[in-house]
């Protein structure tokens, strides 16, 4: 697939599963770490205007002089913004005039694709490009924390699914020695998969499945959230403050756990893969079961030994710079680099996660409280 075709197809991609919202859904803001769907549609179409079209194109036109301050998320070297709490403020522009700004950028970007585009505006749009499907995968987390904090628990077509957990889980051998981790080829990656570097790894032996929603309703049941010996200092005091006893979206009716789902209200399956958890109830319930979370650099040395892509998978890795990590010059040296203290790296992909824009080297990072993104975990001893 060319380039051009790469961004038409994202481009068209983001309006086909944004179809079953209504208007009113938008511009919902629940929660700080939630954006708005109508926030993601033009922020990454700024994206796409502020770093390539006015970069590239002579006498480029500006669809709106103040969708800049609206739309830009955290590149503090692009100007002012509107803040990240207030995103759910913003009724105005419109649904209709976001979508007007996502043609009309789309536009001038495929016309400028037909001309003779250099290797940095090409790698620009391609950083772009899978920006785009990121926010395509933020959406699907968002717009479940919008209706699954709503009393009547709404569904919308998609197309996610789980697959079941094939259980008791299996454990692979890992040898100890020297392992290649990052990025080894020409293919994109981000810039923080770059630093091609060996560790020392011991022997481990990690589980070749997910952990299943069976297994953590026993450690609900056996008074995981209640045994502090269980917890981080951190996580424990995370759970008393919030008041959390099960994983996000779980419900009690009737002595049976039920579920939000995109698909409405459900009762949980129990053969499939526990997930919307914080990295504190991760490493609880590892604790509890007398092992631990794979470290980052164990997780991709062992990839390609058992399926993943299921749920993010938490690790016991914070997230740091590989050596040699350097950041771009301006804006986009903002991408990755500034977020690396105080947060935790999840590795592998999500049934969310858009075709091919996963791989074995991928390094996602959250905070070690956030639960409403698809993750799970998987076991090492």
């Amino acid at each position: 697939m060319t380039l051009k075709d790469q961004f038409a197809h994202t481009r068209e991609r983001f309006k086909t599963i944004c179809e079953p919202l209504l208007t009113e859904d938008y511009s919902v803001q629940p929660a700080i770490f939630v954006s708005p769907p109508k926030w993601h549609l033009a922020h990454s179409t700024w994206f796409f205007e502020q770093f390539v079209l006015q970069k590239f194109v002579a006498d480029y036109t500006v669809f709106s002089e103040d969708f800049a301050y609206l739309f830009n998320s955290y590149y503090n070297n692009a100007g002012e913004r509107v803040l990240r709490p207030n995103r759910g403020l913003m009724t105005r522009p419109s649904v209709a005039s976001v979508y007007a700004y996502r043609d009309y950028v789309t536009k001038q970007l495929l016309t400028f694709l037909d001309t003779a585009v250099s290797e940095e505006a090409k790698s620009i749009i391609a950083l772009g490009i899978n920006h785009e499907q990121q926010h395509q995968e933020l959406f699907y987390y968002d717009i479940k924390y919008i209706l699954g904090n709503q009393p009547t628990f709404p569904s919308i077509q998609n197309n996610l699914k789980l697959e079941p957990v094939i259980s008791p889980s299996e454990f692979i051998n890992i040898s100890e020695g020297l392992y290649t981790i990052g990025h080894q080829s020409d293919s994109f990656c981000y810039d923080n998969e770059q630093g091609v570097h060996q560790v020392y790894l011991q022997d481990f032996q990690i589980s070749k499945n997910l952990v299943s929603n069976s297994e953590y309703i026993a450690f609900i049941e056996a008074g995981g959230y209640q045994d502090f010996n269980l917890w981080h200092a951190e996580g424990w005091d995370f759970i008393q403050q919030e008041d959390i006893k099960a994983p996000l979206y779980w419900h009690k009716v009737n002595g049976v756990w039920h579920q939000y789902t995109l698909n409405g209200f459900q009762e949980v399956p129990k053969n499939e893969p526990v997930m919307h958890l914080s990295f504190y109830e991760a490493f609880a319930f590892a604790e509890w079961k007398g092992m631990r979370l794979p470290t980052e650099f164990e997780w991709e040395a062992a990839s390609s030994k058992f399926k993943w892509g299921q749920l993010w998978e938490w690790t016991y890795s914070a997230y740091m710079p590989y050596p040699n990590f350097t950041k771009a010059e301006g804006a986009l040296g903002e991408y990755n680099g500034k977020f690396m203290v105080n947060q935790m790296v999840l590795r592998g992909a999500s049934i969310a996660t858009v075709a091919n824009h996963s791989r074995a080297t991928y390094r996602n990072f959250f905070h070690a409280s956030m639960r409403w993104q698809f993750s799970g975990l998987r076991l090492v001893k």
